[in-house]
């Protein structure tokens, strides 16, 4: 069930000129969008359960369970956030179990705007990330110009990656254009300055061909990444909605050769399901995602279970959640 499109000819020169052609004008998107392959929502699942059903020995496990701790984006989006909660989560970040410092730390810590600040003076120093969700996350019902200056203070405050959400409404309404020129927006706000996390609230868009869709959209208009959901809905991140993520992406690098990377978030909370998301990268774009330049997951809950996975390897007994953190 590969995202292909329809190119003129065979040459790459004509699948580039598609690509372009279809963000000249609302009517080529639309034709651009609809022409696109429809889901097979049964073969879809299939694929990613049986993906899921793959063993992983002990080595592979340990390495996996790293890898994983290494692609964390660790969250808090709470009205209930305090700057001694941040400060925590961003300690925690750089050095998630105090005793054992080879323990890998998280890509990065998410938070809102306003706590920028208290979590990039936590950080400096390393090599987390300070991430923050804007354009009136999480239901982005805002105009331009709020969105806008929400991305340019975080930036301001020290946002190394903003975190945006689309306009579902506008996105369910079929007005596309008016989608991917929000993202180019906040992608020219962004500049140098900070990667793109392009959130499209996947448990909103009701079908897996609107997911497909919306990642083309967010594709072309720029994004850095193109993310699942925000973790404040009823259905977030799955297999099945990652793996067809990242079949676009896949896709997309074949068609431009630029690379996008995916971020799965909310409902994501142990080892085992970590790991069936990470079969499914290696599986479906291959060891070239497998990175948290390309891949992360959206969690707060998760880093606690890979981290007494990993004591349980280490020492042959399982600590429990009372040897870990509470967030």
């Amino acid at each position: 069930m590969p995202t292909t499109v329809s190119a003129h000819g065979n040459d790459a020169a004509g699948r580039l000129k598609e690509l372009a052609d279809a963000t000249a004008s609302d009517s080529a998107l639309r034709r651009f969008l609809h022409g696109l392959p429809g889901v097979d929502a049964v073969g879809l699942e299939a694929r990613a359960a049986s993906l899921g059903t793959r063993s992983i020995k002990t080595s592979a496990k340990a390495y996996a369970i790293d890898l994983a701790i290494s692609m964390i984006d660790l969250t808090t989006l709470e009205g209930a956030d305090t700057p001694g909660k941040v400060r925590a989560l961003a300690a925690k970040a750089v050095n998630p179990d105090p005793t054992d410092r080879t323990t890998p730390r998280t890509a990065a810590v998410c938070v809102y705007p306003d706590m920028v600040a208290t979590a990039k003076a936590v950080l400096a120093g390393t090599d987390v990330k300070v991430a923050s969700v804007a354009t009136a996350f999480p239901a982005g019902r805002a105009a331009l110009p709020v969105k806008l200056a929400d991305t340019r203070d975080a930036i301001e405050a020290g946002a190394d990656e903003i975190d945006m959400v689309i306009d579902r409404g506008a996105f369910l309404a079929g007005r596309y254009m008016d989608v991917l020129e929000e993202i180019r927006a906040v992608k020219a706000e962004c500049g140098d300055k900070a990667r793109l996390k392009v959130i499209f609230e996947t448990g909103e868009l009701s079908t897996y061909d609107n997911i497909r869709r919306a990642s083309w959209i967010g594709m072309l208009a720029g994004a850095d990444f193109i993310k699942t959901s925000t973790g404040k809905v009823a259905v977030n991140a799955t297999p099945a909605n990652t793996l067809l993520m990242l079949e676009a992406v896949r896709d997309f690098r074949a068609l431009t050769g630029v690379q996008v990377g995916v971020k799965p978030a909310g409902g994501i909370r142990t080892t085992k399901d970590a790991i069936k998301f990470l079969v499914l990268v290696n599986e479906t774009v291959g060891e070239e995602w497998l990175d948290n330049t390309w891949f992360r997951f959206g969690a707060s809950s998760l880093l606690n279970d890979l981290l007494m996975q990993r004591q349980k390897l280490s020492t042959g007994r399982y600590s429990g959640p009372d040897y870990v953190t509470v967030d």
